[in-house]
């Protein structure tokens, strides 16, 4: 299996970065377009990569926010053959609020009606190696950053039902892929584990911990808990980027050590135990 990051915040390859995710997969012969960045910008990196976008055989939008599926247009002119996967109200309105007041953040709606959309609820077998859920239920360390986050209605902080994660099964590896973690990155990979027969390898998020709104006491005190919870998974190794922030995942670092990565623009991983 290869994991290579089209479009992250970051690049240590002096590429083209956006603040944005978008995630090229390949699984035995399976090539897999997990999120699609905030414009074009995925794939044009793509092309830099040698990769083919009209050879996806599927794409996953991990949830409605623009800078996961605001290249869906161009995925979905580029490809005409592969089922996209996305929540069923993915395309409710999502909005931000910012020091200026509410901005909408969410995706074009004129997209909704294309007949490469697949709708998805709470869980969708793909195949007997992808799996995509919805997690809900769990509320233990959730960003803080998410009480800025609305969905229709503007009075109540958004639940991210609409957030969908990636279970991977190969051999042994047991890869979970989330996009922004907005319920909380230790929650998905509990819900994950569960529907998982085996231990969970290796996990590829971002987790939403820039913008916390905590002062600098709280934002390390919450830092250091996740850590510890995501170490209590003995053998899986974790690869974070975009929300996370470089702050965040470098105090991550100095509790995980080997056990966290970042992976920026242009990189690619080969995921093996």
């Amino acid at each position: 299996m290869k994991i290579i990051a089209l479009t992250e915040n970051t690049s240590q390859q002096a590429w083209p970065v956006e603040h944005g995710l978008s995630l090229y997969i390949e699984l035995n012969g399976l090539h897999i377009l997990f999120d699609m960045g905030q414009s074009n910008l995925f794939a044009e990196n793509a092309a830099r990569k040698g990769i083919d976008l009209e050879k996806v055989d599927l794409a996953i939008l991990s949830h409605g926010h623009y800078d996961h599926g605001g290249g869906l247009k161009t995925f979905l002119q580029m490809n005409s053959h592969a089922p996209v996967y996305v929540h069923r109200r993915a395309f409710e309105p999502h909005y931000s609020l910012r020091s200026n007041g509410l901005h909408y953040i969410g995706l074009n709606t004129e997209l909704q009606y294309h007949p490469n959309l697949k709708f998805c609820d709470s869980y969708t077998y793909i195949n007997n190696q992808l799996q995509l859920f919805t997690q809900t239920e769990g509320k233990y360390l959730c960003p803080p950053g998410n009480r800025l986050l609305f969905g229709p209605a503007l009075d109540t902080p958004d639940t991210f039902c609409h957030e969908q994660s990636l279970l991977i099964s190969e051999g042994h590896l047991r890869v979970l892929i989330a996009g922004c973690a907005h319920t909380g990155i230790i929650n998905i990979l509990q819900k994950a584990q569960q529907l998982s027969t085996h231990p969970i390898t290796h996990v590829f998020a971002g987790m939403h911990l820039t913008k916390s709104g905590l002062t600098a006491t709280e934002e390390a005190a919450f830092i250091k808990q996740l850590a510890e919870k995501l170490l209590a998974y003995p053998g899986c190794h974790y690869y974070t980027m975009h929300c996370t922030g470089i702050e965040a995942y470098t105090q991550l670092k100095q509790y995980m050590q080997d056990r966290i990565n970042y992976l920026s623009t242009g990189d690619d991983i080969i995921v093996q135990i």
